[in-house]
């Protein structure tokens, strides 16, 4: 790990120096004054003085050298189409979509939220953005329109865009009633709404006056020619709203500079992708690998980027890997969840397609178990590296280094700290965790390029939320538990609100899956703390298995369970022992894929089960209350 560890060192020790040189892999107008001004901690801004844009760097600079390479491959297997956009093609659809908003009277700093299904008029919405210097607000295209319109209220949009419907499941998921739903809660409404009509809501409602065809404004600008404008480093590229807010969104705001070099040099350095090669990042953009690996850094990259509408499983479990042979991805990333999703299909589909292409799978969202870590990469017999961050920091946190270092990958460890974080291990009394023992996972400030600056509009709410914590010394919390072995690998626990405490020990969700899912009869599983009046708290879990006939008799579901339970006592202890294991055919999640836990919980607790507006399947829920009335 000598590599590894000098090139990390040398990036907190010789800070100013080590990002100077990243500052390299992209383009600037005006070069920095200062790389790294920590004058009014905990606020950091990077590269002050210098200007440029993440549109002229992800789209222009490589038109002009490689006008004909792919850039952006769209692919919706919903719709059944099918589009690549050239490097040169792509920069005219961004300077049409440019012209039309400031024909629309967007201006510099103004912004703009993009409710949108996963389309290539999304990519043009959110790059046009960064072309004229306006703020994009992506919101997931799943929010129902009280989310929508707290986010409109929040970032006070001069203009949405947005489209008639999504398709999800070959079923058209209608996207316009919502926003005239949200205009009309919120307070601080957009004037105009840009509307992409894909022909699958027949006869969508118009708000005369208001609403705008893209289709009719792109005919009038076919030959425009949209300038970039040179942002200061430190001037705001965007926000994202970070999933699962309550009351008041939080707004994370995206700086400029720090963001774009941030992202180059994570391209070169942990997912090694060259200019000319294809990345295909699985997520939406409504989340920030969306923004992260599917816009802005692949483009960065001179890479093309696959923009997928559709679901691992359609039209069959083999369509991830048809898409990596026909367009010879070299980069993919994706989510644990997924990936549970495809263990539980034929793996003849995995072997289908010609997959030599791939250099490495990166999965990321939520804890990587190490069961599925070994199957995936036994099954492609390539690398598949877990990487841990979070909205906030805009890029990994902790992972391997393989574009400096090929480390030996460890099944469900995302590696070590990333250069630029002074990431670490903190017992709650700030002090630093020796080896194998399980704190709070911090940041020591400054935070490198391509955090959040602040949040936005709420300086104060920046402050409280993530660095207050640990009072001495400051510490940029993640809310994340986390453990460090010896040999330096890292492992995440889960979050500090999915920790137990069970009659005063402290317990984390992650561990007891972990151990639950060593039962070889387990496919997936969802660990929650239920209340108890004796000891506080108890575990319980919710496990989906590999054979349903395993469990199609009572009988045979008692005798699981308590095996289950012996496995789980085995490795954790009877302390870590679950109430209840119930049995059901499927999980609740988002349709990104994240497990609604707190949902979960809820109705285990006998509570309202909250906001489920995003939830892929509705029918979950009913099971897990089936299986709770048993």
């Amino acid at each position: 790990m000598t590599m590894y560890k000098e090139f990390h060192r040398r990036s907190i020790d010789k800070r100013d120096e080590f990002w100077a040189e990243q500052a390299g892999l992209i383009d600037w107008n005006k070069p920095a004054e200062q790389i790294c001004d920590f004058s009014n901690p905990p606020f950091v801004k990077w590269f002050k003085g210098g200007e440029t844009n993440l549109c002229f760097n992800a789209v222009d600079r490589h038109a002009a050298q490689r006008p004909n390479d792919r850039a952006l491959v769209y692919i919706s297997t919903e719709t059944d189409e099918e589009k690549v956009y050239t490097f040169a093609e792509l920069q005219r659809e961004v300077e049409r979509m440019a012209a039309i908003y400031q024909d629309l009277g967007v201006r510099k700093g103004d912004r703009v939220l993009i409710y949108m299904p996963m389309i290539a008029e999304a990519a043009f919405a959110m790059l046009a953005c960064a072309r004229i210097g306006a703020i994009h607000s992506v919101v997931f295209g799943g929010f129902a329109a009280g989310s929508l319109a707290t986010r409109i209220d929040d970032a006070k949009p001069v203009l949405m865009v947005s489209s008639d419907a999504g398709m999800r499941n070959g079923k058209p998921v209608p996207y316009k009633h919502l926003v005239d739903e949200a205009c009309k809660l919120a307070e601080f409404p957009p004037q105009k709404v840009l509307i992409v009509d894909r022909g699958l809501d027949k006869g969508f409602p118009k708000v005369a006056g208001r609403d705008i065809d893209y289709a009719e404004l792109r005919a009038r600008h076919m030959d425009a020619k949209v300038p970039v404008t040179w942002l200061e480093s430190s001037e705001p590229s965007y926000i994202l709203y970070t999933s699962g807010t309550t009351g008041k969104p939080k707004g994370v705001q995206r700086d400029t500079g720090g963001y774009a070099v941030a992202l180059a040099a994570s391209m070169k350095h942990i997912f090694t992708g060259d200019a000319g090669e294809t990345m295909f990042s699985t997520s939406d953009i409504g989340w920030v690998v969306g923004h992260s690996y599917i816009i802005y850094g692949p483009l960065l990259a001179g890479m093309a980027t696959v923009m997928y509408e559709g679901t691992p499983l359609r039209p069959d479990a083999g369509i991830w890997w048809q898409i990596v042979e026909k367009y010879k991805v070299t980069v993919m990333f994706s989510a644990p969840t997924a990936v549970r999703v495809l263990k539980k299909q034929d793996p003849a589909f995995l072997k289908k397609y010609d997959l030599s292409s791939l250099k490495h799978l990166f999965l990321a969202g939520e804890p990587l178990d190490e069961t599925t870590h070994k199957w995936i990469m036994d099954e492609l017999g390539i690398p598949v590296i877990d990487n841990y961050w979070q909205t906030e920091t805009g890029w990994p946190m902790l992972s391997a280094i393989r574009g400096i270092e090929k480390t030996p990958i460890k099944y469900g460890s995302p590696s070590f700290p990333v250069y630029g974080y002074d990431l670490r291990i903190f017992r709650e009394d700030g002090t630093e965790c020796g080896p194998d023992e399980k704190g709070i996972v911090g940041v020591v400030p400054p935070l490198p390029p391509g955090c959040l600056s602040t949040v936005w509009g709420q300086d104060d709410r920046f402050v409280s939320t993530y660095f207050t914590l640990f009072k001495d010394p400051v510490i940029f919390s993640s809310s994340d538990w986390g453990i460090k072995d010896a040999d330096g690998y890292h492992t995440i626990l889960g979050r500090m609100d999915d920790v137990i405490n069970v009659a005063g020990h402290r317990l984390g969700t992650r561990e007891i899956e972990e151990a639950i899912q060593a039962h070889a009869a387990i496919a997936e599983v969802a660990v929650v703390g239920v209340a108890d009046q004796l000891k506080g708290q108890m575990p319980m879990a919710f496990a989906v298995v590999k054979d349903a006939s395993r469990v199609d008799s009572a009988e045979k579901r008692i005798e699981l369970e308590k095996e289950v339970m012996k496995t789980v006592d085995n490795l954790l202890g009877a302390i870590a022992r679950p109430a209840r294991v119930h049995f059901i055919s499927g999980l609740p999640k988002t349709r990104s894929g994240k497990m609604l836990r707190r949902s979960i919980q809820a109705l285990a607790e006998g509570r309202d089960a909250g906001d489920l507006t995003t939830i892929d399947d509705p029918s979950t829920l009913e099971q897990i209350r089936s299986a709770l009335a048993s």
